[in-house]
């Protein structure tokens, strides 16, 4: 029997699945193409990532690869001012992807699906029957609020102008749209109409490859090895501010009690304050890695000392499934079923959290006996077949 034609579409070429987004959409488009036969559409904001083009399109009928400039998108995007529209919209607007998109949707298609609202632009007119399904993943709205509590002006209008418009599309596209998922209960419940009130938007919960991301496998380490270890995009202000204030904070409390600890900040394209970190007080910074497991097995503890953390944070769901214990903030656990001290520790403030590194650090035992409680949850709770079934349940 022939598949049925499904366009998808994605802000960002979903390979590789090396940050949070990245990660669901690349499961999103393999499980569609295992299927369907996909179109694809993405834009390409990183020219190391052009080099994936010919491993996406193997699994895809065809695609759109557009590249973008961020800088020219930024400029571009102040034109939403005159418009009093959402910068990310305006950011996200593409003649090349227009064309790419109405000449498939030309096609007789079952479904269109979307992941992260700026995208939502290009099929928020209907097309014959075609069902439309948006992934929202993570409350853009309450992100763009968060940064600017943060901010001082003009930056801090800037985020709030965004927070209210982002909003606006928000709930345009739940009034349209077939059905809406974000990634956890919690996150849904933010695009309730108003507080406290029901919302339209399902949810899914992000996975993780217990199979790859398996402490068994992995027979290498690096170089340079580390004791605490942070991961994920270095340019992400959450990721960046956390582990600006950890450096600033709790490691020099652990420094002072384990004076030979090293801690590794292991992720993409560091910011120049995450550059100026390393070789400083037993700081490594690595920029992108080969493997990010070769770190994790490494490393003795994984931190996450998030204020800001939209959705799952995957940094700790691949840490828990390498059997590496865990020290989080409480919204760095945000989706993940796990008591405190069940599977991870849990602090949110720069003391605690110092104190349970350091006691980590000095208890191989419970190192052991944490880690493996942490990837039996993760096994077992978090693995990807279990959630795309929620998923599946909107597909025709």
């Amino acid at each position: 029997m022939e598949k049925a034609e499904v366009l998808f579409l994605c802000h960002r070429i979903p390979y590789p699945p090396d940050k949070g987004d990245k990660i669901r959409s690349w499961r999103m488009l393999r499980h569609l193409a295992s299927k369907y036969h996909v179109h694809l559409g993405c834009f390409v904001d990183d020219p190391h990532d052009m080099q994936y083009r010919d491993k996406v399109s193997e699994i895809v009928k065809s695609a759109a690869f557009v590249e973008l400039s961020p800088l020219q998108a930024r400029i571009k995007s102040l034109s939403a001012f005159l418009r009093n529209g959402a910068l990310s919209d305006a950011y996200y607007a593409s003649s090349q992807m227009r064309r790419y998109v109405e000449n498939v949707r030309g096609r007789s298609l079952s479904v269109e699906i979307i992941f992260s609202a700026p995208m939502a632009q290009y099929i928020s007119t209907p097309r014959g029957s075609h069902r439309r399904i948006v992934d929202f993943c993570d409350a853009d709205s309450e992100k763009w609020r968060a940064y600017g509590a943060d901010m001082v002006p003009p930056m801090s209008w800037v985020y709030r102008y965004e927070a209210d418009r982002a909003r606006r599309t928000e709930q345009d596209i739940i009034g349209w749209a077939d059905h809406c998922f974000a990634i956890t209960p919690d996150e849904a419940s933010l695009f309730a109409p108003m507080p406290g009130e029901p919302t339209r938007v399902d949810w899914w919960c992000n996975g993780v490859d217990t199979e790859y991301f398996d402490p068994a496998l992995v027979t290498r380490a690096p170089a340079e090895p580390v004791d605490v270890i942070f991961t994920g995009a270095m340019d992400y202000k959450p990721n960046v501010d956390a582990v600006l204030r950890f450096a600033a904070g709790p490691w020099q409390q652990i420094m002072k009690a384990i004076p030979e600890a090293r801690f590794g900040v292991v992720g993409a394209r560091p910011v120049a304050s995450i550059k100026a970190l390393g070789g400083n007080d037993n700081i490594v910074v690595t920029g992108r890695v080969d493997d990010m497991r070769d770190w994790l097995k490494a490393a003795k503890v994984a931190i996450a000392p998030m204020d800001v953390a939209r959705g799952v944070q995957n940094k700790v769901l691949e840490a828990m499934a390498m059997g590496l214990p865990v020290v989080a903030s409480t919204p760095a656990i945000t989706g993940i079923e796990c008591a405190d001290g069940a599977c991870v520790e849990i602090a949110d403030d720069p003391k605690s959290f110092a104190a349970s590194v350091i006691a980590l650090l000095g208890d191989p035992q419970r190192r052991l006996e944490l880690g493996a409680m942490a990837r039996e949850r993760v096994v077992h709770r978090h693995n990807w077949a279990s959630q795309l079934k929620r998923f599946d349940n909107s597909l025709p």
